[in-house]
């Protein structure tokens, strides 16, 4: 199969494959022929698109051609533009699905003394401002010896702020740190402070609220006479509490999966996008609960998602949501519309909404059960969608400080980037899984070979139950876990 015709709809096809000029194609029973080099990913007209006529994929409006585009001729910025703008009304459809059924897992994971699971047992040594990230690598570096039997690894994660902030960037790098304090792979952490920055200590325990002592400590290095020598002994404490947990059975219904694209290409919402979703639906038949962010990928298919909001309550939430990121971009002189990157056009994608209509199929068909804010955890099963960029590190620092044991990243380009939450790499065509083997962790490029979505979706269940019980991704063997936090205002 040379294309796909995603939606009956569609006057475009995907190519599933490089084509060449003068090709044949079959679609809906008749054959069309290719008037130009088409590469893999990008779109094909099956029917005749006048100037202004909407181009339609997913069964839905993804651009307006500028010019008249003939049978068989590429689909792309040359020929067509966004129809998007920074307004909208939405109406509540309620839509609802049924989930699949699917047969119960387990995995071998972490009890937490409050109750909560974890897929990790790690240390964790969170610098409170950038000034003592290099004291933090040093406590690091020093403390490999104690990484063994049930603890699973020590590390730190270094960023520029927590001083010369103010207003909403000074919250929400409290938020974001002293959520990552409390996330449930993390068995022990240290928070690093310097003495004088202005998210102060009292500022923070503010924001963390109550903790165990055993599991949570502080280290002011100011006031410390040799901070790496007197962190180390601090580390050694929290090992010993650390070590104390096991691996023990747990139920799939206590995971939190953060969703997640980045380097998207025209495969990615008909390969890795949509199986992600199989595999969201999956979770939340079990009783789990799934996570998806990236709110201005959403634009130009909101209404897929708010369809699909449980209640009004949630869907005035989701809607203020969208209309307060697009005031974001509004208010800094941008328009809403400027979001596939260079790489995401050379892969296929034309506009945000054909972008957009890609990234929902993460979602899945689950009702949304709650919308959450910058750094907020999840306290419902099932759908939750979260308030963030479309930024890969800055969207998956907050998946993580919601709660996200692990983060389903799909790709069409690659990247090696990796969050704290061990992050799974799903390749969205065959061809980066053969050349980025020290990348990707699981190949979705199958789909477009023929295997079954769910099938495929079934495969990637067992396979995340493999990485909750300690299989290790690609990013975990590589050290590959960053942080990066949502900044708006001024540094002082």
């Amino acid at each position: 199969m040379l294309t796909i015709k995603i939606h009956p709809k569609d006057n475009v096809v995907v190519a599933l494959s490089d084509i060449s000029k003068g090709t044949g194609i079959e679609v809906d029973g008749r054959s069309i022929t290719v008037s130009e080099d088409i590469r893999r990913g990008h779109k094909i007209a099956i029917s005749p698109i006048s100037e202004g006529e909407s181009v339609i994929k997913y069964g839905n409006p993804i651009a307006a051609a500028t010019k008249s585009i003939e049978v068989g001729s590429w689909v792309h910025t040359h020929n067509v533009k966004t129809r998007l703008s920074e307004g909208g009304e939405y109406v509540y459809d309620h839509q609802v699905y049924e989930l699949p059924e699917t047969k119960e897992r387990y995995f071998m994971g972490y009890k937490r003394e409050d109750g909560r699971s974890a897929i990790r047992n790690e240390i964790w040594i969170i610098p409170i401002v950038g000034c003592v990230n290099s004291i933090s690598k040093q406590i690091v570096e020093q403390t490999q010896n104690l990484v063994d039997g049930s603890l699973d690894g020590i590390y730190y994660f270094p960023h520029p702020f927590g001083c010369s902030q103010l207003g909403d960037d000074l919250s929400n790098t409290k938020k974001l740190l002293s959520a990552l304090v409390k996330h449930p792979n993390a068995g022990a952490v240290l928070c690093v402070e310097l003495g004088c920055e202005n998210l102060t200590h009292d500022m923070f325990l503010e924001a963390l609220g109550s903790y165990n002592p055993d599991r949570v400590k502080f280290l002011k290095c100011q006031e410390s006479e040799d901070e790496v020598e007197d962190g180390v002994k601090l580390v050694e404490e929290l090992a010993a509490y650390a070590k104390k947990f096991v691996r023990e059975k747990i139920p799939v219904s206590e995971l939190v999966v953060g969703m997640k694209c980045g380097g998207s290409d025209g495969l990615s919402g008909i390969t890795a996008n949509p199986l992600v979703g199989r595999f969201s639906d999956r979770i939340i038949s079990l009783g789990g609960s799934t996570v998806l962010t990236e709110v201005p990928e959403m634009f130009g298919a909101e209404n897929i998602l708010l369809a699909r909001c449980e209640n009004e309550d949630i869907f005035n939430k989701a809607v203020d949501m969208v209309n307060d990121f697009k005031q974001y971009f509004v208010s800094h002189g941008q328009v809403v519309y400027e979001n596939p990157s260079p790489g995401n056009k050379e892969g296929g994608i034309t506009t945000l909404e054909d972008k957009s209509c890609g990234c929902v199929q993460k979602g899945g068909s689950a009702q949304i059960v709650d919308v959450l804010s910058f750094a907020q955890p999840v306290v419902k099963k099932g759908l939750n969608v979260l308030t963030g960029p479309g930024n890969d590190l800055v969207s998956s620092t907050a998946l993580t400080a919601s709660g996200a044991h692990l983060i389903l990243f799909t790709t069409g380009r690659g990247t090696p980037f990796g969050a704290p939450a061990p992050t799974v790499k799903i390749s969205t065509n065959s061809a980066l899984y053969n050349k980025k083997g020290n990348w990707i962790d699981f190949n979705a490029g199958t789909i477009a070979e023929g295997e079954d979505l769910d099938e495929a979706a079934e495969r990637l269940l067992d396979y995340v139950v493999e990485v909750a019980s300690g299989r290790k991704t690609n990013t975990e063997e590589h050290g590959c876990r960053e942080i990066s936090i949502f900044k708006d205002g001024v540094i002082l």
